[in-house]
């Protein structure tokens, strides 16, 4: 009998997701199409905002939010390792001919290591539309694995880290048999070992944080200079 596997997470639905908390359901499309006309002023692309469609248009604050919450960066496509894909080549090509423009100032929204390394983990581009608006032009790559948002939710800050530390310290004291320590256990010898496992623990990640450069999720979605 095989297991049922999770889901992986398509960052595209969570933008969308992350979009729509500030609206009402049945207000959403209102809203969007209010924007369009908000925005028909010179951007930084020429877009025939007719022609636009509204599911592809993303505030930055949304793209901040779901590149802390998921670790991944935002950042101009010369910083992308990568190559664009020929369906990424032919979804500019259409935009382009479809707005009669030609695009520029390209971003990439990624996981940190397809700015260092040649992979396929769920890029996609977008180009600015001004205002702090963002155009999606294309998705394409593999979805991010489904643990990925728990797994990086120590790194958004320093009280998460502390949290996740103290439940790391607490997991280990409780498998630790006490009788290796001491012939009579009490609730003393209990969070002395604790303190200890939190001591070794939080040593050993403070470590390996200032030997790679690692910093907080909110430090580093737009930065071209810290490490993952």
């Amino acid at each position: 009998m095989k297991l049922n596997l999770l889901p992986k997470t398509n960052i595209e639905e969570v933008l969308i997701k992350e979009r729509l908390k500030g609206f009402h359901p049945k207000d959403t499309y209102q809203s969007v199409e209010d924007l369009i006309h908000e925005l028909d002023i010179k951007t930084q692309n020429d877009f025939i905002f007719d022609k636009l469609e509204t599911k592809n248009i993303f505030h930055l604050n949304d793209i901040k939010n779901v590149c802390i919450s998921y670790r991944l960066r935002f950042l101009d496509i010369k910083y992308f390792k990568g190559e664009l894909p020929e369906s990424a080549h032919e979804a500019i090509e259409m935009l382009e001919e479809k707005h009669d423009t030609i695009l520029s100032d390209y971003k990439i929204m990624a996981p940190s290591v397809l700015f260092r390394l040649a992979k396929q983990d769920d890029p996609l581009l977008f180009v600015p539309m001004g205002n702090q608006y963002y155009y999606l032009v294309h998705k394409w790559g593999n979805d991010l694995q489904p643990m990925r948002k728990l797994l990086m939710w120590p790194f958004r800050n320093i009280w998460n880290l502390l949290l996740t530390l103290l439940g790391i310290s607490w997991i280990a004291t409780e498998f630790t048999p006490m009788s290796i320590f001491t012939k009579t256990p009490d609730s003393a010898s209990y969070w002395m070992l604790f303190f200890f496992m939190f001591k070794a623990i939080a040593s050993i990640v403070l470590f390996y944080g200032f030997a790679l450069g690692k910093n907080f999720n909110p430090a580093i979605w737009n930065s071209k200079y810290n490490k993952s």
